[in-house]
């Protein structure tokens, strides 16, 4: 964002006060650029099939014990052994290859 306002300022201000604003929203920008580096640098990258664990789900193919259920847009292969029916809520409890293993919410 800043530094989109350093060329802005470059660009409609007059003659000495647009270097000096473009300096100035110039190392607002690389400061804002150091603090979000150093605060995501610690940060574990969080993907896969490991994130859906303990996720609800809407079933939209009866698990009996074989269905399909529906995470955030996406549609999983699921195994429900108490069963569940299209509409009901159920919570991710684990996973058998790219099957996610489900129990009724």
């Amino acid at each position: 964002m800043f530094l989109i306002l350093a060329f802005v300022l470059l660009l409609f201000l007059p003659s000495p006060w647009n270097f000096v604003g473009f300096l100035a929203s110039l190392v607002l920008f690389l400061g804002e650029l150091a603090f979000w580096s150093r605060s995501m640098r610690g940060r574990r990258k969080a993907v896969g099939a490991e994130t859906l664990m303990g996720a609800e789900a809407s079933v939209i193919e009866a698990c009996r014990p074989i269905g399909q259920v529906r995470i955030g847009g996406e549609i999983w292969a699921a195994r429900c052994e108490a069963g569940a029916d299209p509409g009901d809520t159920v919570s991710v409890v684990g996973r058998d290859g790219l099957t996610l293993l489900v129990e009724p919410a």
